[in-house]
């Protein structure tokens, strides 16, 4: 039995030696089926492979069920015992009860997918075949360079790097790929087939020992003492950037081992797991396991079944990490509490920083949440006293919070002139034979300030992070003739061009296509490109330094399974002068020669149509900010924004949370937004404008007589985005207490029947946006 499992016996089988078993499906369907089972009724969480609709899939037992017509039999039952014990499979149960999701999606999110897809249900028996990539294609400009016109090897290629570098044979030929595209991979030395076997460690050899160890400040100890002290409930720590967050987590969690316990660390992206990992491994060893979508899915269900045994005692990981199997656990840590990637984009669209917190009291454990800038719900249950405050209000080693300037861009460059006239600033106009726009670059990219500090760190031998959260080279294709911009055709935006690849690219969809010749509107041959992205950053800071070592990380370029480690352990090793990204390079990297940090457009982000647009970049800003002068160099940040007097860039220059936090909350008293008030988001679609419209419409009639007077049903109205992925998408906003937004999405689900005909309801609860 595995550990923390339930001492349930299986209900007796009826006379004949069968049973009937209620299974719940990883289908988006609010029910569960019932099967014949030769044997007894399973425990729940024992998963079964089961015939559904002409397939065959993976389910969970629920319990005893019941006869009805056209039962059919269960073909496997995989687990006499359940991989959940019972604390995970009640978490399982809560996730699907608070945000309305089907139980058979949860558990589907619960478990590594190698152990949820029927072909690879048992784990990864030996002798089934797996094809691995062999060389890792790390920029978009290589795969071009190594497959050309082999579309089918570069799509399956592709496929495997978002598998996280490997799948099952059979899984490859499924998909449609022929058995001649997979050898031409081989033949290519871009991917091998293997035996499909749990081997060692993926994780031995790529996180090495990042630093030497320290030992805990004044203020780190009061932290830990209280923590250690306490030994269960929620705590948030505010601690400025280069605080000492990470030590703080580490020592919780060495006294957590010491003390027989486990303990998950979650952190936002995969992006700053090498850095983690590495600390953790450096300090705890060999007990540390990783779980993140990076992992081969074999990998990965090799580390959370040695979670569930117990041979690891540490999970480390993104989102999904929130449900580890671990033994006993004694402290689930959330570093970066803030960040919206915790928040699962679909179905079961949970969020794994209130995950975390429910885990805890659910086991009795601690539960710490870490930001230098945290969100104002986790700021608001501090301040009521719901959890408890903990501060480290100083960097370590006596260092000081960098200097922030702001560049003001409005009197720094020269005023844009109208499209198709010329002059600096302009869109690049145009393809030429070669290539594609002329290679002007807008003068508003780096200020003169700006390029005179890096000048500067260039000489001493320092380093500097450029921000800019926009991927791609230009953000849209203008005519100049009669004003139309390129938009996707099954997204209402427009396509971003990357010039590398000479594609526009619809970053929502994945959709591309050939940049036009001329306007599919009016047919004229007056093209401009505007708008900027890091691939044009990138070229302008290389133009501009021409010896500088630049790399730029962003989607595009670290697409390979370790390419984020790889790229920070070259920053790491001062191999690189200028590190240029999007956000991920924002938070969590400590590297003691960045000494100057600047973010190219402040202002991106900050008006879209969205309550959380002002808090999200202001934790943006600050967050990178952050990542200059944490060691003994002092460190500099300069800001270039068109609004240098908005009260999110004045408090991120002033480095004042708190006057920030004061200013949102009171702005979003009145009408309540979170945390004053619940909010929930119904998204209803459908292929068919009107169709989408009409569902939303008599939903909301649909909820006026049921809805209790303190619970507020806004809209409905289009989404920011109103066509995506070729379906149009209607919302309404749901805003009162727990209790009503609970109950009102429950009866949505239920009983609410969409008129129309392909309508799809999404459910989101605690939205983190609402594009």
């Amino acid at each position: 039995m595995s550990a923390g499992s339930r001492p349930r016996e299986g209900s007796p089988a009826p006379s004949g030696g069968a049973s009937l078993v209620e299974v719940a499906l990883p289908i988006p369907l609010r029910r569960t089926f019932n099967y014949r089972l030769q044997g007894s009724v399973p425990p729940p969480g024992c998963r079964l492979r089961v015939p559904f609709r002409g397939r065959t899939m993976v389910g969970w037992s629920v319990g005893a069920g019941r006869e009805v017509r056209g039962l059919r039999e269960v073909i496997e039952l995989l687990d006499p015992e359940p991989l959940l014990g019972a604390e995970l499979w009640d978490l399982a149960r809560w996730v699907a009860k608070y945000y309305v999701a089907p139980l058979g999606m949860v558990l589907r999110a619960v478990f590594p997918g190698a152990l949820t897809r029927p072909s690879g249900a048992r784990g990864g028996a030996p002798g089934r075949s797996l094809v691995r990539i062999r060389r890792e294609i790390g920029t978009l400009e290589e795969l071009e360079e190594v497959f050309g016109r082999a579309v089918r090897q570069r799509e399956a290629y592709e496929m495997l790097v978002a598998a996280g570098g490997q799948m099952p044979l059979a899984a490859l030929l499924e998909a449609g790929f022929s058995r001649s595209v997979i050898g031409g991979l081989e033949g290519r030395g871009a991917a091998e087939i293997v035996p499909d076997a749990i081997g060692p460690d993926p994780l031995l050899g790529h996180f090495a020992a990042t630093e030497e160890a320290h030992e805990p400040t004044l203020a780190q100890r009061r932290v830990l003492g209280r923590l250690t002290e306490a030994r269960a409930g929620t705590y948030l720590l505010h601690g400025v950037t280069g605080s000492g967050k990470t030590l703080v987590y580490i020592e919780l969690v060495r006294r957590v081992l010491e003390g027989g316990g486990g303990a998950v660390v979650l952190v936002p992206e995969i992006s700053l797991t090498p850095q983690t990992v590495g600390r953790f491994r450096q300090a705890l060893g060999e007990t540390v396991a990783v779980l993140h979508s990076g992992l081969s899915p074999i990998e990965r269900a090799q580390a959370w079944q040695q979670l569930g045994a117990g041979a690891k005692r540490v999970a480390i990981g993104a989102r999904s990490a929130v449900f580890a199997p671990l033994r006993e656990i004694g402290a689930v840590v959330v570093d970066e509490e803030h960040d919206g990637s915790y928040k699962q984009g679909d179905t079961p669209r949970y969020n794994a920083r209130d995950v975390a917190v429910v885990r805890a009291k659910q086991a009795g454990a601690l539960c710490l949440l870490g930001s230098a800038t945290p969100s104002l719900e986790s700021w608001a249950n501090a301040s009521s006293g719901k959890y408890e405050m903990l501060t480290l209000p100083d960097r370590v080693g006596g260092g000081s919070l960098p200097r922030v300037r702001v560049v003001d861009l409005r009197s720094a460059v020269p005023r844009r002139r109208s499209p198709g006239s010329g002059g600096r600033g302009a869109p690049e106009r145009g393809r030429e034979r070669e290539g594609l726009s002329r290679t002007r670059a807008p003068a508003h990219i780096l200020s003169p300030p700006l390029v005179q500090a890096m000048e500067m760190r260039l000489e001493r031998g320092e380093q500097t992070i450029l921000l800019l959260n926009r991927r791609g080279y230009s953000t849209f294709a203008l005519c100049e003739s009669c004003g139309g911009v390129g938009e996707c055709a099954d997204c209402s935006v427009a396509m971003t061009l990357h010039r590398a690849r000479r594609r526009l690219v619809c970053h929502h969809c994945g959709c591309s296509e050939d940049p036009p010749e001329r306007c599919p509107h009016c047919g004229a041959p007056e093209i401009s490109y505007g708008g900027l992205g890091t691939e044009q950053v990138e070229r302008v800071v290389v133009e501009t330094f021409p010896g500088a070592r630049v790399v730029r990380m962003d989607v595009d370029t670290t697409r390979g399974r370790w390419s984020h480690g790889e790229m920070l352990e070259r920053v790491r090793r001062h191999r690189v002068d200028v590190l240029l990204g999007t956000q991920m390079i924002a938070k969590g990297l400590d590297f003691p020669r960045v000494t100057l940090v600047g973010v190219v457009n402040a202002d991106i982000g900050l008006h879209l149509p969205d309550f959380r647009s002002c808090e999200r970049t202001f934790q943006l800003l600050s967050q990178v900010a952050g990542r200059a002068g944490r060691s003994s160099l002092p460190g500099e940040v300069l800001i270039q924004s068109y609004m240098p007097d908005h009260y999110v860039v004045r408090a991120t220059v002033a480095h004042d949370y708190l006057g920030f936090a004061e200013r949102e909350l009171g702005a979003r008293r009145e009408p309540p937004y979170p945390p004053h008030r619940r909010m929930a988001r119904v998204l209803l679609s459908s292929p068919v404008r009107g169709d989408a419209l009409g569902a939303a419409e008599s939903l909301h009639e649909w909820l006026a007589p049921r809805r209790p007077n303190d619970l507020q049903v806004i809209g409905p109205a289009p989404a920011p985005i109103e066509r995506l992925k070729s379906r149009f998408r209607w919302h309404l906003l749901l805003r009162g207490g727990a209790p009503e937004i609970g109950r009102a999405l429950e009866a949505v689900a239920t009983d609410f029947r969409p008129p129309g005909g392909d309508v799809r309801i999404s459910l989101d609860r605690d939205p983190m946006h609402l594009m």
